[in-house]
């Protein structure tokens, strides 16, 4: 069974830089079975999809993220990361990581909330 772990500091302040964890369990992230994505939801608003790294590594990135935002990973520890630079209130949000698997099925983690404040 596929399970996602979102893990990161919760509070942050404006400029400084989001760095989250998603902890994969129940399949390798380069076994070639799914696409790993970030997506959030801020207060109010739908989800927006982030950025995805494939399972040979390579990243996209919503355009509108693009300049701010950096997804990697770390094979060794079945993990895979988000980094969003020059964090403003408006990056306040729940934050999700997905596995969009071959199959067509999608694994969420639980969310984790970020709230970007002075």
């Amino acid at each position: 069974q596929v399970q996602l772990q979102e893990s990161g500091p919760g509070l942050l302040k404006p400029s400084q830089t989001l760095s989250l964890t998603c902890a994969v369990s129940g399949v390798s992230i380069t076994s070639g079975q799914s696409a790993w994505t970030w997506i959030r939801q801020a207060p109010g608003k739908g989800l927006e999809w982030m950025g995805v790294i494939a399972d040979n590594g390579t990243t996209y990135y919503s355009p509108s993220l693009k300049s701010r935002t950096s997804i990697s990973w770390d094979t060794s520890k079945n993990e895979f990361y988000l980094h969003v630079s020059s964090v403003t209130p408006e990056d306040t949000a729940v934050y999700y990581c997905n596995a969009v698997r071959t199959t067509g099925d999608e694994v969420w983690g639980q969310g984790t909330q970020v709230t970007v404040s002075s």
